[in-house]
């Protein structure tokens, strides 16, 4: 049984890998082609979980399931906030033969995941990226948002303004393009065309009002139903538009709270990206809508990567 470890998923598993994979791993899921449940979340204390995705990629694909902890406040101390396995097993003879180091393929697929969204729903002019929040997946979506879009400028925004200044610096010397700091969400926002939120925050930061037409927002921080970044107007607001319509029906938090309040029904989920990408659905109406991309995370796109690591790695030399 083989092992790749986090150091080998990070150098072996590029964005130009990866967002393809996600790409065709999101169809196949709104086409029925794969097979999943509802991932199960286990609250183990405050800011600390522990999930268990089950998987396969169809009837006679690989399958398995990822295994992972999220421990909030490890990124203050320096430690991944998300650890854990991706175990895949061989659809030949049901055994299992590699485990990956899940945290590592959850940064890169997470954002890559947002990559595809964006690609599909942001406009094509699109120059101007936002980030709210500074720890891991803000760098991923950066990094990944970054080859789909020809950004002129990213800008920052985390609850300690100084460790927002630190990471706009290190980004900007990795990606080369202008990145600055700003105290507060609304100024972020303001001119953005493309938002991402990677958050920890209960409640939300940034409200409908903040968000000029035409932006396209990748809703990532919240995995579970509770937690919410954005408000409700912005809900209301936006073509909304699910990595997985049961997954946000029963965990996405920003609907949820829209739903619960009278303010949206069920088919304000326009579509899955997986349709959009498939062209059955239109992502962007107009260049004045607002689009939501909600991503909660889904085990086909943990499989696919994976596999890809484990089959491209057997290959002979």
């Amino acid at each position: 049984m083989r092992f790749i470890d986090r150091e080998e998923v990070g150098r072996r598993l590029t964005y130009e890998v990866c967002i393809p994979i996600v790409r065709d791993a999101m169809i196949a899921f709104s086409r029925g082609e794969t097979r999943q449940l509802l991932r199960s979340i286990i609250p183990l204390s405050e800011g600390r979980l522990f999930g268990v995705m089950p998987g396969a990629m169809g009837a006679h694909a690989p399958f398995g399931a990822k295994l992972i902890s999220v421990f909030q406040g490890n990124s203050a101390v320096g430690i991944p906030s998300h650890q854990g396995l991706v175990i895949l097993f061989d659809h030949e003879s049901g055994a299992p033969v590699c485990a990956l180091d899940a945290g590592e393929i959850t940064a890169i697929r997470t954002a890559a995941a947002s990559a595809v969204a964006t690609e599909a729903l942001a406009r094509a002019d699109s120059r101007r990226l936002a980030i709210l929040g500074y720890g891991e997946q803000a760098a991923t979506h950066a990094r990944a948002i970054s080859k789909v879009r020809r950004l002129e400028s990213i800008t920052i925004w985390g609850r300690s303004l100084e460790r927002a200044h630190a990471f706009a610096k290190a980004t900007q010397a990795e990606l080369g393009v202008p990145v600055c700091a700003a105290e507060s969400v609304e100024e972020v926002v303001a001119k953005a065309d493309i938002i991402c939120t990677v958050t920890a925050a209960a409640e939300p930061i940034l409200k409908g009002d903040w968000v000029r037409p035409g932006t396209h927002l990748n809703l990532v921080g919240s995995g579970a139903a509770g937690p919410a970044e954005v408000d409700t107007d912005l809900v209301v607001r936006s073509r909304f538009i699910a990595d997985s319509r049961e997954g946000v029906l029963a965990q996405g938090a920003e609907f949820l709270r829209a739903k619960a309040a009278g303010l949206v029904g069920d088919d304000h989920i326009v579509a899955e990206i997986g349709q959009v990408l498939a062209g059955e659905i239109e992502g962007r109406g107009s260049a004045e809508e607002i689009t939501v991309y909600k991503s909660l995370g889904h085990i086909v796109q943990d499989l696919a990567s994976a596999w890809w690591l484990y089959s491209e790695s057997e290959k002979p030399e």
